[in-house]
């Protein structure tokens, strides 16, 4: 496994596990929906004070999304989309000097903002939309695929598999090759098996335990545990008072080679990593 990754003019050290802090651009996400808009746009304040305080509290990445996928999200069209993020990437790319990631499955998305100087792509449907492949190799850029079953709408209906833990590893693998034949290196792919994304609880933690068999080739992973509704099967919690849980679950993936930490709450899994790394442990992951 490459122990750099090339995220455009800025690269992240994957030798050990670092942040990336979520920042929704829309009125409608399970957990902070809302937070960083004002009277139906976004306040611009909002999010720059929001991002400060990640980038000030240790995290090396900045996740933008403009859509919702939490389970039943609806659909927002593209000009939707490109309207909350475009103008939240150009102000990020130049007030901070971290990588800053888009999440999006719209191909003239991921080209806008690579020509705005983002230095990631999160795509949750793995870049199977029309055009997201040949865009994400048009852009250059690192790239993560997640696995989900079916979409955001439907997806916790009826999640079924055979073997929850081959059924990810499969969809990634033929994923992770349509990717190198569409002109993407080997090297700038990481992996995201989508917790929470058409799974169960049970299948969710079954995962978890066994993270370590999802990388095959020992490729990075990228976890986005944080405040999932898989920790309200266990405790009795809204989504603002999952903290503790969270950065419990956080601590958990890293013990089993989670690289990209994607998280709500940074300063306080910044903290549990500085913990994790004091420990005298090898670190070749």
């Amino acid at each position: 496994m490459t122990c750099r990754l090339q995220c455009g003019s800025r690269s992240l050290d994957l030798s050990l596990p670092s942040v990336m802090g979520i920042l929704n651009v829309t009125p409608d996400s399970f957990s902070d929906g809302g937070e960083l808009y004002y009277n139906h746009k976004i306040d611009l304040d909002a999010l720059l004070g929001r991002a400060q305080a990640m980038v000030d509290a240790g995290a090396l990445m900045l996740d933008v999304g403009g859509e919702s996928t939490r389970p039943g999200a609806a659909a927002v069209t593209e000009a939707e989309e490109m309207d909350r993020v475009l103008t939240a990437v150009e102000l990020l790319v130049k007030r901070f000097d971290v990588i800053v990631s888009v999440d999006t499955s719209t191909p003239k998305l991921m080209t806008e903002c690579a020509r705005l100087g983002a230095g990631f792509l999160n795509d949750i449907r793995a870049f199977r939309r029309p055009g997201a492949l040949e865009a994400a190799a048009e852009t250059g850029l690192p790239l993560c695929v997640m696995h989900m079953q079916g979409e955001p709408s439907s997806m916790q209906l009826s999640p079924e598999y055979l073997d929850v833990i081959a059924d990810v590893r499969h969809f990634l693998e033929e994923r992770v090759t349509a990717c190198i034949q569409a002109g993407i290196k080997e090297e700038r792919i990481v992996l995201d098996p989508g917790f929470g994304f058409g799974k169960t609880s049970g299948q969710n933690f079954e995962m978890l335990a066994r993270l370590g068999e999802v990388s095959f080739g020992r490729r990075p992973l990228l976890v986005g545990l944080s405040r999932k509704s898989m920790i309200a099967t266990v405790l009795d919690r809204n989504p603002s008072e999952r903290l503790y849980a969270s950065v419990g679950l956080a601590m958990i993936a890293v013990e089993r080679g989670a690289h990209i930490l994607r998280v709500h709450d940074v300063a306080a899994t910044v903290d549990a990593l500085a913990m994790w790394r004091a420990l005298p442990r090898s670190f070749d992951r």
